[in-house]
């Protein structure tokens, strides 16, 4: 039994928002940790601290979210995964804008968890239209 490419493009959408849920905890828990071990216990900085870290998960959630958080309301032609997605991005977008410190910790939380929001909401979304 062959599977179709109208069948499969769901299902790997779907894959890439629940991975798109994995990599915003991930990065709210490099987050988090690094707050702590940096703040507290005054090590890693120079690992966790790096830019690149921030650059490269911006450009991690731009990738999957366009994927999937686009392309879902594309299918099922509703906005608010859109719109909160976007929301999280421009306030990761932001946290690197801003550099470290207690404000880049604000918005990067804020908005790994508004686009984890996003991800979820697409997923129930995009279930209930198959």
């Amino acid at each position: 039994m062959l599977v179709q490419m109208s069948d499969a493009f769901p299902t790997l959408r779907a894959r890439l928002d629940r991975f798109g849920v994995i990599l915003s905890g991930l990065c709210l828990i490099h987050c988090v940790a690094g707050v702590f071990l940096v703040g507290i216990l005054g090590v890693g900085g120079g690992v966790l601290l790096d830019p690149d870290w921030h650059r490269w998960g911006l450009a991690f959630a731009l990738a999957i979210g366009a994927a999937t958080i686009g392309l879902g309301a594309l299918r099922h032609g509703r906005m608010l995964p859109l719109a909160i997605g976007g929301s999280g991005l421009a306030l990761m977008g932001a946290a690197v804008a801003v550099g470290h410190g207690s404000a880049e910790v604000m918005l990067t939380v804020a908005g790994v968890v508004l686009v984890a929001i996003a991800h979820v909401i697409n997923i129930r979304t995009n279930s209930c239209n198959s």
